[in-house]
């Protein structure tokens, strides 16, 4: 028997009362089936850290470093090293992640992009992007954190996709002694308005939440209701991200519960219940020894997993080999694809710059998904 439309009620119901994980995931499932049938994507990738850099401090963090302590900028030189090796390994995406805004904090990033004739760390990013697409086959997906419109628009021609986080619509989480105090780009209004920028201006959009930095169940849902309102408005959050929290060493929060795991599956397939069948659902596969338990909450993507470079947001863990999200994958009855940094239904021009769009579809297969030429076999 389906379940009632979504009501935020029902959903912090569904959260707090394991016995209704069984209709909440077989739920899951069906919507997932409808809308995406048996296939299962990821993106084959690479990930840049432009900089380690930033001006926000958030508790829970180890990307972000001080001058000194590890924080910098890659030079032209190392992001096209990066790129070139992706490249010959066949993948599609040259993630680009960094600091927010660090020229604003930290002196030494104001020498860097000054000797780099650059204005912002954004038009760094910028540059860098139309050297990858100059030099290598790889499409730029920027995750650059706070956008205003003319960054986006300046982002646009080189990058198919771009991304930015909610990870909660709550602003107690920006409270003294909550995970985002002090975190100016952390604020869930300035965070919703990058989103919904990138909806004015046709981007391809990642969002999504983070579970277990100190959120309430209510908090969770209101945030995927949030997220589901924004899709309403311009039909451009292309993916969902429910990610779940690690504690990492030497951070604030190293001690902080990670939220169990039969709890973050019915987050996993309460996004799927309110975000609908269309939706692109996606759960880190690295951040989870069993990560097969969310084809059962309602997912259809594995995000971007790379034969190349660590995941630099948590590199104490290592993305599983292709060969091992395959056969995970296929045990459960799914068919795994690779697919572009952009998926299928927004390779248009609509959403798309025509030069990109024009590289994406030779690409691509005729139905949209990422080309990857196989190995010969061994004679």
């Amino acid at each position: 028997m389906p379940l009632p439309s979504p009501n935020p009620d029902l959903a912090v119901a569904f959260l707090t009362g394991g016995q209704l994980a069984g209709p909440l995931l077989a739920e899951a499932s069906l919507l997932r089936d409808e809308g995406h049938g048996r296939t299962v994507t990821y993106s084959r990738k690479v990930f840049i850290p432009i900089t380690t850099l930033c001006r926000d401090t958030c508790t829970y963090c180890t990307f972000v470093k001080p001058p000194g302590g590890g924080g910098e900028y890659l030079t032209p030189d190392d992001v096209l090293a990066i790129a070139q090796a992706g490249d010959e390994q066949e993948c599609t995406e040259a993630l680009l992640t960094l600091g927010d805004k660090p020229e604003e904090k930290w002196p030494q990033a104001r020498e860097f992009l000054d000797e780099h004739d650059c204005a912002t760390t954004l038009e760094y990013v910028a540059e860098m992007a139309e050297l990858i697409r100059e030099e290598t086959r790889l499409f730029p997906h920027a995750n650059p954190g706070i956008m205003d419109d003319d960054d986006i628009a300046m982002l646009r021609p080189t990058n198919v996709s771009m991304g930015l986080m909610l990870e909660n619509i709550s602003d107690r989480l920006t409270e003294p002694g909550m995970p985002h105090h002090n975190c100016p780009d952390k604020v869930p209004a300035v965070r919703v308005a990058t989103i919904r920028s990138a909806g004015r201006q046709k981007v391809p959009f990642t969002s999504g939440i983070l579970v277990g930095i100190g959120e309430t169940p209510r908090e969770v849902v209101d945030s995927l209701f949030a997220l589901a309102d924004l899709q309403r408005e311009h039909g451009h959050i292309q993916e969902f991200i429910i990610q779940n929290f690690r504690a990492k060493a030497n951070t604030r929060m190293r001690l902080s519960p990670e939220p169990e795991i039969p709890y973050f599956v019915r987050v996993v397939a309460a996004a799927r219940w309110i975000l609908g069948a269309e939706a692109n659902i996606q759960v880190p596969p690295n951040l989870t020894e069993d990560f097969s338990v969310y084809l059962n909450a309602g997912i259809n993507d594995w995000g971007g997993v790379s034969p190349v470079t660590i995941d630099w947001v948590n590199p104490e863990a290592p993305w599983p080999h292709l060969d091992t999200l395959e056969h995970v994958t296929a045990s459960h009855g799914f068919e795994l694809r690779p697919r572009l940094p952009v998926y299928p239904e927004f390779l248009t021009d609509e959403w798309i710059d025509p030069v990109l769009l024009s590289a994406a579809v030779n690409r691509a297969t005729p139905d949209g998904y990422a080309a990857i030429p196989q190995p010969a076999p061994t004679p």
